[in-house]
Protein backbone atom coordinates (compact mmCIF):
# COMPACT_ATOMS: atom_id res chain seq x y z
CA UNK A 1 0.00 0.00 0.00
CA UNK A 2 1.03 3.32 -0.89
CA UNK A 3 2.23 6.06 1.82
CA UNK A 4 1.01 9.31 1.93
CA UNK A 5 1.73 11.71 4.39
CA UNK A 6 -0.40 15.37 4.81
CA UNK A 7 -0.82 17.53 7.62
CA UNK A 8 -4.89 17.27 7.88
CA UNK A 9 -6.78 14.47 6.41
CA UNK A 10 -10.79 15.13 6.62
CA UNK A 11 -12.96 12.21 5.81
CA UNK A 12 -16.08 13.74 3.98
CA UNK A 13 -16.85 16.72 1.93
CA UNK A 14 -19.88 18.17 3.06
CA UNK A 15 -19.55 21.83 4.75
CA UNK A 16 -17.84 20.73 7.40
CA UNK A 17 -15.47 18.53 6.07
CA UNK A 18 -14.80 21.81 3.47
CA UNK A 19 -14.52 24.07 6.40
CA UNK A 20 -11.55 22.06 8.07
CA UNK A 21 -9.77 21.42 4.73
CA UNK A 22 -9.82 25.51 4.46
CA UNK A 23 -9.05 26.43 7.70
CA UNK A 24 -6.14 24.20 7.27
CA UNK A 25 -5.15 26.01 4.52
CA UNK A 26 -5.11 28.90 5.88
CA UNK A 27 -3.02 28.26 8.74
CA UNK A 28 -0.53 26.81 5.84
CA UNK A 29 -0.83 23.89 6.25
CA UNK A 30 -1.38 20.96 4.03
CA UNK A 31 -5.00 19.38 3.97
CA UNK A 32 -6.43 16.19 1.74
CA UNK A 33 -10.34 15.58 1.76
CA UNK A 34 -11.41 12.00 0.72
CA UNK A 35 -15.22 11.95 -0.13
CA UNK A 36 -16.81 9.39 -2.62
CA UNK A 37 -18.53 11.77 -4.95
CA UNK A 38 -19.15 15.53 -5.88
CA UNK A 39 -18.04 17.89 -2.99
CA UNK A 40 -20.74 20.55 -1.31
CA UNK A 41 -22.70 17.47 0.65
CA UNK A 42 -26.24 17.33 1.44
CA UNK A 43 -26.80 21.37 1.84
CA UNK A 44 -25.84 21.69 -1.66
CA UNK A 45 -27.71 19.12 -3.04
CA UNK A 46 -30.44 18.03 -1.74
CA UNK A 47 -31.35 20.27 1.84
CA UNK A 48 -30.76 23.64 2.13
CA UNK A 49 -29.52 24.80 -1.41
CA UNK A 50 -32.68 23.44 -3.25
CA UNK A 51 -35.00 23.56 -0.41
CA UNK A 52 -35.00 27.23 0.18
CA UNK A 53 -34.78 28.31 -3.73
CA UNK A 54 -38.27 26.38 -3.94
CA UNK A 55 -39.27 28.29 -1.01
CA UNK A 56 -38.43 31.72 -2.84
CA UNK A 57 -39.85 30.22 -5.99
CA UNK A 58 -43.24 29.62 -4.57
CA UNK A 59 -43.45 33.20 -2.53
CA UNK A 60 -42.65 34.59 -5.96
CA UNK A 61 -45.78 32.72 -7.99
CA UNK A 62 -43.66 29.91 -9.52
CA UNK A 63 -45.26 27.25 -11.32
CA UNK A 64 -43.92 23.44 -9.95
CA UNK A 65 -41.90 22.88 -12.56
CA UNK A 66 -40.69 26.09 -12.52
CA UNK A 67 -39.86 26.29 -9.12
CA UNK A 68 -37.66 22.89 -9.25
CA UNK A 69 -36.18 23.36 -12.66
CA UNK A 70 -35.11 26.68 -10.87
CA UNK A 71 -34.00 24.85 -7.82
CA UNK A 72 -31.68 22.41 -9.79
CA UNK A 73 -30.32 25.23 -11.89
CA UNK A 74 -28.91 26.88 -8.83
CA UNK A 75 -27.36 23.86 -7.34
CA UNK A 76 -25.94 23.20 -10.61
CA UNK A 77 -24.49 27.10 -10.13
CA UNK A 78 -23.02 26.43 -6.42
CA UNK A 79 -21.92 23.16 -6.64
CA UNK A 80 -19.56 24.97 -9.36
CA UNK A 81 -17.73 26.84 -6.52
CA UNK A 82 -17.26 24.35 -4.13
CA UNK A 83 -15.93 21.08 -7.02
CA UNK A 84 -12.44 19.33 -6.83
CA UNK A 85 -11.08 21.86 -9.46
CA UNK A 86 -12.14 24.68 -7.09
CA UNK A 87 -10.40 22.98 -3.83
CA UNK A 88 -6.99 22.45 -5.81
CA UNK A 89 -6.70 25.66 -6.92
CA UNK A 90 -6.85 26.17 -3.35
CA UNK A 91 -4.44 24.20 -2.53
CA UNK A 92 -6.44 21.26 -1.18
CA UNK A 93 -5.69 18.00 -2.40
CA UNK A 94 -9.00 15.81 -2.97
CA UNK A 95 -9.17 12.27 -3.53
CA UNK A 96 -12.39 10.67 -4.78
CA UNK A 97 -12.55 7.21 -2.68
CA UNK A 98 -14.19 5.99 0.41
CA UNK A 99 -12.41 6.70 3.35
CA UNK A 100 -11.44 4.12 6.20
CA UNK A 101 -10.13 4.91 9.29
CA UNK A 102 -7.11 3.11 10.66
CA UNK A 103 -6.37 4.38 13.78
CA UNK A 104 -4.87 8.05 15.32
CA UNK A 105 -3.64 9.78 13.16
CA UNK A 106 -4.04 7.14 10.05
CA UNK A 107 -6.52 6.28 6.98
CA UNK A 108 -6.63 4.25 3.82
CA UNK A 109 -8.55 5.54 0.92
CA UNK A 110 -7.75 4.61 -3.05
CA UNK A 111 -5.03 2.41 -2.47
CA UNK A 112 -3.02 4.56 -0.77
CA UNK A 113 -2.35 4.28 3.27
CA UNK A 114 -2.45 8.10 4.60
CA UNK A 115 -0.71 9.40 7.64
CA UNK A 116 -1.93 12.72 8.90
CA UNK A 117 -1.03 15.10 11.87
CA UNK A 118 -4.79 15.15 12.58
CA UNK A 119 -7.88 13.74 11.33
CA UNK A 120 -11.32 15.22 10.91
CA UNK A 121 -14.58 12.92 10.84
CA UNK A 122 -16.99 14.70 8.65
CA UNK A 123 -19.41 11.76 7.16
CA UNK A 124 -22.57 13.76 8.02
CA UNK A 125 -26.01 12.52 8.25
CA UNK A 126 -28.85 11.08 5.78
CA UNK A 127 -32.58 11.40 6.57
CA UNK A 128 -34.12 8.74 8.88
CA UNK A 129 -36.76 6.50 8.15
CA UNK A 130 -38.49 5.24 10.47
CA UNK A 131 -39.49 0.97 10.65
CA UNK A 132 -43.46 1.74 9.82
CA UNK A 133 -45.43 -1.69 8.68
CA UNK A 134 -45.88 -1.13 4.87
CA UNK A 135 -43.87 2.05 4.77
CA UNK A 136 -40.99 1.01 2.70
CA UNK A 137 -43.22 -0.26 0.18
CA UNK A 138 -45.01 3.00 -0.40
CA UNK A 139 -41.80 3.91 -1.15
CA UNK A 140 -41.69 6.98 0.28
CA UNK A 141 -39.62 9.99 -0.71
CA UNK A 142 -37.07 12.22 1.82
CA UNK A 143 -35.67 15.89 1.27
CA UNK A 144 -32.99 13.50 -0.52
CA UNK A 145 -34.78 12.92 -3.43
CA UNK A 146 -37.86 15.01 -3.37
CA UNK A 147 -35.89 16.72 -5.80
CA UNK A 148 -36.02 14.29 -8.64
CA UNK A 149 -39.75 14.87 -9.12
CA UNK A 150 -40.90 16.40 -12.54
CA UNK A 151 -44.32 17.11 -11.99
CA UNK A 152 -46.07 17.86 -8.78
CA UNK A 153 -48.74 15.30 -7.32
CA UNK A 154 -51.59 15.94 -6.91
CA UNK A 155 -51.38 14.98 -3.04
CA UNK A 156 -49.17 14.35 -0.43
CA UNK A 157 -48.58 12.87 3.28
CA UNK A 158 -45.40 14.72 5.18
CA UNK A 159 -44.83 12.91 8.31
CA UNK A 160 -42.98 14.70 10.56
CA UNK A 161 -43.75 18.58 11.75
CA UNK A 162 -39.89 20.16 12.22
CA UNK A 163 -38.56 22.42 10.41
CA UNK A 164 -38.13 20.08 7.53
CA UNK A 165 -41.63 19.08 7.53
CA UNK A 166 -42.84 22.13 8.27
CA UNK A 167 -41.03 24.36 5.56
CA UNK A 168 -41.80 21.43 2.72
CA UNK A 169 -45.10 21.59 3.74
CA UNK A 170 -46.17 25.75 3.51
CA UNK A 171 -43.71 25.52 0.03
CA UNK A 172 -45.37 22.88 -2.09
CA UNK A 173 -48.88 23.67 -0.77
CA UNK A 174 -47.93 27.11 -2.53
CA UNK A 175 -47.44 24.98 -5.29
CA UNK A 176 -50.58 23.50 -6.07
CA UNK A 177 -50.07 20.28 -3.74
CA UNK A 178 -52.57 19.18 -1.57
CA UNK A 179 -50.86 18.47 1.81
CA UNK A 180 -51.46 16.70 4.90
CA UNK A 181 -49.05 17.54 7.99
CA UNK A 182 -48.58 14.79 10.21
CA UNK A 183 -46.69 15.58 13.65
CA UNK A 184 -46.69 12.97 16.56
CA UNK A 185 -45.89 16.04 19.02
CA UNK A 186 -48.74 18.18 20.32
CA UNK A 187 -48.00 20.90 17.99
CA UNK A 188 -45.99 21.91 15.09
CA UNK A 189 -41.82 22.67 15.64
CA UNK A 190 -41.89 21.47 19.29
CA UNK A 191 -38.56 22.20 19.57
CA UNK A 192 -39.39 25.51 19.10
CA UNK A 193 -41.45 27.70 21.79
CA UNK A 194 -45.10 26.95 21.44
CA UNK A 195 -46.06 30.66 20.98
CA UNK A 196 -43.89 30.51 17.61
CA UNK A 197 -45.76 27.02 17.09
CA UNK A 198 -48.89 28.71 17.13
CA UNK A 199 -48.07 31.29 14.53
CA UNK A 200 -46.49 28.48 12.26
CA UNK A 201 -49.69 26.54 12.52
CA UNK A 202 -51.63 29.38 12.02
CA UNK A 203 -49.88 30.30 8.54
CA UNK A 204 -49.59 26.29 7.41
CA UNK A 205 -53.32 26.22 7.83
CA UNK A 206 -53.82 29.17 5.88
CA UNK A 207 -51.55 28.17 2.69
CA UNK A 208 -54.08 25.05 2.35
CA UNK A 209 -52.09 22.67 5.01
CA UNK A 210 -54.01 20.41 6.55
CA UNK A 211 -52.26 19.76 9.97
CA UNK A 212 -52.90 16.72 12.09
CA UNK A 213 -50.67 16.92 15.85
CA UNK A 214 -50.58 14.34 18.07
CA UNK A 215 -51.03 11.63 16.52
CA UNK A 216 -48.35 9.03 15.24
CA UNK A 217 -48.47 7.04 12.08
CA UNK A 218 -49.52 3.16 12.01
CA UNK A 219 -48.90 1.64 9.46
CA UNK A 220 -49.41 2.79 5.78
CA UNK A 221 -51.22 0.95 2.92
CA UNK A 222 -52.09 0.71 -0.56
CA UNK A 223 -54.99 2.37 -1.63
CA UNK A 224 -55.52 1.83 -5.71
CA UNK A 225 -52.74 4.55 -7.29
CA UNK A 226 -52.14 6.09 -3.68
CA UNK A 227 -51.07 5.42 -0.16
CA UNK A 228 -53.56 5.09 2.48
CA UNK A 229 -51.80 6.07 6.40
CA UNK A 230 -53.37 4.40 9.49
CA UNK A 231 -52.85 7.42 12.60
CA UNK A 232 -52.71 6.04 16.25
CA UNK A 233 -56.10 7.52 16.68
CA UNK A 234 -57.91 5.16 13.95
CA UNK A 235 -58.50 7.58 11.59
CA UNK A 236 -56.97 7.39 8.09
CA UNK A 237 -55.49 9.74 5.69
CA UNK A 238 -54.56 8.98 1.87
CA UNK A 239 -52.49 10.72 -0.52
CA UNK A 240 -50.38 9.98 -4.00
CA UNK A 241 -47.15 9.96 -2.36
CA UNK A 242 -45.31 10.25 1.35
CA UNK A 243 -42.65 12.80 2.55
CA UNK A 244 -40.69 11.40 5.34
CA UNK A 245 -39.21 14.46 7.59
CA UNK A 246 -38.66 13.05 11.15
CA UNK A 247 -35.19 13.81 11.21
CA UNK A 248 -31.50 12.60 10.41
CA UNK A 249 -29.65 9.33 11.38
CA UNK A 250 -25.60 9.27 11.26
CA UNK A 251 -23.57 8.15 8.66
CA UNK A 252 -21.43 6.54 10.67
CA UNK A 253 -21.71 2.91 9.03
CA UNK A 254 -18.86 4.61 6.62
CA UNK A 255 -15.61 5.11 6.78
CA UNK A 256 -14.68 1.94 8.84
CA UNK A 257 -15.39 4.48 12.03
CA UNK A 258 -15.74 1.73 15.12
CA UNK A 259 -13.25 -0.74 13.29
CA UNK A 260 -10.99 2.58 13.46
CA UNK A 261 -11.27 2.44 17.23
CA UNK A 262 -13.09 5.70 17.11
CA UNK A 263 -15.97 5.28 20.03
CA UNK A 264 -20.05 5.89 18.68
CA UNK A 265 -22.96 6.21 21.06
CA UNK A 266 -25.81 4.09 20.83
CA UNK A 267 -27.21 6.41 18.45
CA UNK A 268 -24.46 6.05 15.73
CA UNK A 269 -23.06 9.29 16.86
CA UNK A 270 -19.20 10.58 17.17
CA UNK A 271 -18.36 10.56 21.06
CA UNK A 272 -16.80 13.95 21.70
CA UNK A 273 -15.93 16.45 24.66
CA UNK A 274 -16.76 20.35 24.14
CA UNK A 275 -13.62 21.01 21.37
CA UNK A 276 -14.94 18.22 19.16
CA UNK A 277 -11.91 16.10 19.99
CA UNK A 278 -12.59 11.89 19.93
CA UNK A 279 -11.40 9.49 22.08
CA UNK A 280 -8.56 8.24 19.51
CA UNK A 281 -5.50 11.19 20.14
CA UNK A 282 -5.58 14.00 17.25
CA UNK A 283 -8.73 12.88 15.45
CA UNK A 284 -11.69 15.40 16.04
CA UNK A 285 -15.34 15.52 14.48
CA UNK A 286 -17.66 17.86 12.92
CA UNK A 287 -20.81 18.33 11.39
CA UNK A 288 -23.99 16.40 11.47
CA UNK A 289 -22.06 13.13 12.76
CA UNK A 290 -20.86 14.76 16.39
CA UNK A 291 -24.32 14.70 17.53
CA UNK A 292 -24.64 18.13 17.86
CA UNK A 293 -26.57 20.89 16.21
CA UNK A 294 -27.29 19.23 12.58
CA UNK A 295 -27.10 23.01 10.56
CA UNK A 296 -25.06 24.15 7.80
CA UNK A 297 -23.31 26.70 9.66
CA UNK A 298 -22.83 25.17 12.54
CA UNK A 299 -21.17 22.04 10.77
CA UNK A 300 -19.25 24.59 8.78
CA UNK A 301 -18.05 26.11 12.52
CA UNK A 302 -16.88 22.80 13.48
CA UNK A 303 -14.96 22.54 10.48
CA UNK A 304 -12.90 25.41 11.31
CA UNK A 305 -12.90 24.76 15.36
CA UNK A 306 -11.66 21.17 14.99
CA UNK A 307 -9.34 21.70 12.19
CA UNK A 308 -7.93 24.47 14.03
CA UNK A 309 -7.78 22.56 17.23
CA UNK A 310 -5.56 19.86 15.27
CA UNK A 311 -3.20 22.46 14.40
CA UNK A 312 -2.83 25.00 17.42
CA UNK A 313 0.09 24.40 19.52
CA UNK A 314 -1.62 25.04 22.73
CA UNK A 315 -5.18 25.84 23.89
CA UNK A 316 -8.11 24.24 22.40
CA UNK A 317 -11.29 26.24 21.56
CA UNK A 318 -14.57 24.81 22.36
CA UNK A 319 -18.09 24.46 21.00
CA UNK A 320 -20.82 26.84 21.95
CA UNK A 321 -24.43 25.71 21.30
CA UNK A 322 -25.95 28.40 22.62
CA UNK A 323 -24.23 30.77 20.30
CA UNK A 324 -25.24 29.15 17.34
CA UNK A 325 -28.76 30.28 15.33
CA UNK A 326 -31.37 28.60 14.12
CA UNK A 327 -33.92 29.52 11.43
CA UNK A 328 -37.34 27.92 9.98
CA UNK A 329 -37.88 29.23 6.56
CA UNK A 330 -41.64 29.25 6.75
CA UNK A 331 -43.37 32.49 6.23
CA UNK A 332 -42.84 33.93 8.78
CA UNK A 333 -39.75 32.51 9.29
CA UNK A 334 -39.15 31.38 13.01
CA UNK A 335 -35.79 32.44 14.23
CA UNK A 336 -33.59 31.20 17.90
CA UNK A 337 -30.75 31.42 19.77
CA UNK A 338 -29.68 30.73 22.83
CA UNK A 339 -32.38 30.09 25.71
CA UNK A 340 -36.45 30.00 25.39
CA UNK A 341 -38.12 31.94 27.99
CA UNK A 342 -38.94 28.45 29.72
CA UNK A 343 -35.26 27.40 30.00
CA UNK A 344 -34.38 31.17 30.96
CA UNK A 345 -37.16 30.32 33.83
CA UNK A 346 -35.74 27.37 34.94
CA UNK A 347 -32.05 27.81 34.34
CA UNK A 348 -31.14 31.45 34.81
CA UNK A 349 -32.13 33.32 38.25
CA UNK A 350 -33.47 37.06 37.24
CA UNK A 351 -33.86 36.55 33.65
CA UNK A 352 -36.29 39.25 32.19
CA UNK A 353 -38.28 38.84 28.88
CA UNK A 354 -38.78 42.21 26.78
CA UNK A 355 -40.68 41.58 23.45
CA UNK A 356 -42.75 42.87 21.14
CA UNK A 357 -45.48 41.63 18.89
CA UNK A 358 -45.46 42.47 14.91
CA UNK A 359 -48.73 44.18 15.31
CA UNK A 360 -46.85 47.07 16.97
CA UNK A 361 -43.89 47.38 14.40
CA UNK A 362 -44.44 49.65 11.42
CA UNK A 363 -41.99 47.79 9.26
CA UNK A 364 -44.21 44.33 9.57
CA UNK A 365 -47.72 47.05 9.29
CA UNK A 366 -45.99 48.42 6.29
CA UNK A 367 -45.21 44.77 4.89
CA UNK A 368 -49.06 43.58 6.12
CA UNK A 369 -47.27 40.48 7.48
CA UNK A 370 -48.31 41.49 11.34
CA UNK A 371 -48.05 37.66 12.03
CA UNK A 372 -45.06 37.33 14.79
CA UNK A 373 -43.14 38.64 17.17
CA UNK A 374 -39.72 39.58 18.58
CA UNK A 375 -38.82 38.31 22.12
CA UNK A 376 -35.00 39.02 23.85
CA UNK A 377 -34.52 37.34 27.08
CA UNK A 378 -31.72 39.22 29.51
CA UNK A 379 -29.69 37.77 32.82
CA UNK A 380 -27.84 39.42 35.42
CA UNK A 381 -24.40 39.82 34.80
CA UNK A 382 -22.07 38.58 37.78
CA UNK A 383 -20.92 41.97 39.55
CA UNK A 384 -22.97 44.24 38.44
CA UNK A 385 -26.25 42.41 37.61
CA UNK A 386 -28.56 44.64 35.67
CA UNK A 387 -26.67 48.02 35.31
CA UNK A 388 -26.65 48.26 31.53
CA UNK A 389 -29.59 46.29 31.12
CA UNK A 390 -27.84 42.81 32.04
CA UNK A 391 -26.69 40.42 28.80
CA UNK A 392 -28.47 38.67 25.77
CA UNK A 393 -29.25 34.87 26.90
CA UNK A 394 -31.69 33.99 24.58
CA UNK A 395 -34.14 35.35 21.45
CA UNK A 396 -36.64 34.10 19.62
CA UNK A 397 -38.15 36.16 16.26
CA UNK A 398 -40.88 35.07 14.15
CA UNK A 399 -41.54 37.37 11.07
CA UNK A 400 -41.00 37.52 7.82
CA UNK A 401 -37.18 38.36 8.12
CA UNK A 402 -36.72 36.45 11.16
CA UNK A 403 -33.29 35.10 9.83
CA UNK A 404 -32.11 38.39 9.07
CA UNK A 405 -32.04 39.67 12.35
CA UNK A 406 -29.88 37.12 13.66
CA UNK A 407 -26.57 37.90 13.09
CA UNK A 408 -27.11 41.36 15.40
CA UNK A 409 -28.35 38.80 17.91
CA UNK A 410 -25.70 36.13 17.43
CA UNK A 411 -23.14 38.94 17.81
CA UNK A 412 -24.10 40.74 20.77
CA UNK A 413 -25.10 37.27 22.68
CA UNK A 414 -21.62 35.54 21.51
CA UNK A 415 -19.99 39.02 22.74
CA UNK A 416 -22.02 39.36 26.27
CA UNK A 417 -22.61 43.27 25.12
CA UNK A 418 -24.73 45.00 27.52
CA UNK A 419 -28.36 45.27 25.76
CA UNK A 420 -28.15 48.86 26.73
CA UNK A 421 -25.87 49.05 23.87
CA UNK A 422 -28.31 47.60 21.08
CA UNK A 423 -30.92 49.80 22.77
CA UNK A 424 -28.50 52.92 22.26
CA UNK A 425 -27.88 52.06 18.35
CA UNK A 426 -29.33 53.65 16.09
CA UNK A 427 -31.70 51.40 13.28
CA UNK A 428 -32.76 52.70 10.12
CA UNK A 429 -36.65 53.02 10.03
CA UNK A 430 -38.63 52.05 9.09
CA UNK A 431 -36.35 48.88 8.38
CA UNK A 432 -37.58 45.10 10.68
CA UNK A 433 -34.40 45.89 12.73
CA UNK A 434 -35.57 48.82 14.13
CA UNK A 435 -37.66 46.43 16.57
CA UNK A 436 -34.47 45.66 18.08
CA UNK A 437 -33.80 48.84 19.91
CA UNK A 438 -37.88 49.29 20.54
CA UNK A 439 -37.58 45.46 22.64
CA UNK A 440 -33.95 46.12 24.58
CA UNK A 441 -35.09 49.70 25.99
CA UNK A 442 -37.87 47.76 27.77
CA UNK A 443 -35.05 46.52 29.83
CA UNK A 444 -34.90 50.04 30.74
CA UNK A 445 -37.52 51.84 30.65
CA UNK A 446 -41.25 51.77 29.51
CA UNK A 447 -41.87 51.92 25.50
CA UNK A 448 -45.25 52.21 24.12
CA UNK A 449 -46.83 50.97 27.04
CA UNK A 450 -44.24 47.75 27.57
CA UNK A 451 -41.67 46.71 29.65
CA UNK A 452 -39.39 43.60 30.65
CA UNK A 453 -40.67 41.26 33.09
CA UNK A 454 -39.60 38.35 35.07
CA UNK A 455 -39.16 35.42 32.65
CA UNK A 456 -42.34 32.57 32.66
CA UNK A 457 -41.84 28.93 32.80
CA UNK A 458 -44.75 28.69 30.24
CA UNK A 459 -43.09 30.78 28.23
Amino acid sequence: MTAYQTDLAVIGGGAAGLAAAREARRRGATALIVNRGPLGGDCTFTGCVPSKTVIEAARAGASFSEAFERARNVVAHIASTENSAVLVGEGIEVLDAEAALLGPGLISADGKQIKARGVVVALGSRPAVPPIPGLAEANPMTSDNLWELTDAPASLIVVGGGAIGCELSQALAGLGVAVTLIELASRLLPLDEAQASAVVEQALSSAGVKILTGVGVERVEPDGAAHRVVLSDGSQESAEQILVAVGRKPNSDRGGLADGGLELDRRGYVVNSDDLATNLAQTYVAGDISGRIQLTHAADHMGRLAAGNILRRAGKAKFRAEQIPRVTFTNPEVAAIGLSEAEAAEQVKGARVAELPLTEHDRAIAAGATSGYLKLIAAPRKVVGDIGGGRLVGATVVAERAGELMGELALALTLKVFVGRMALTVHPYPTWSYAIPKVTAQFFTEVEGRTARPARAEG
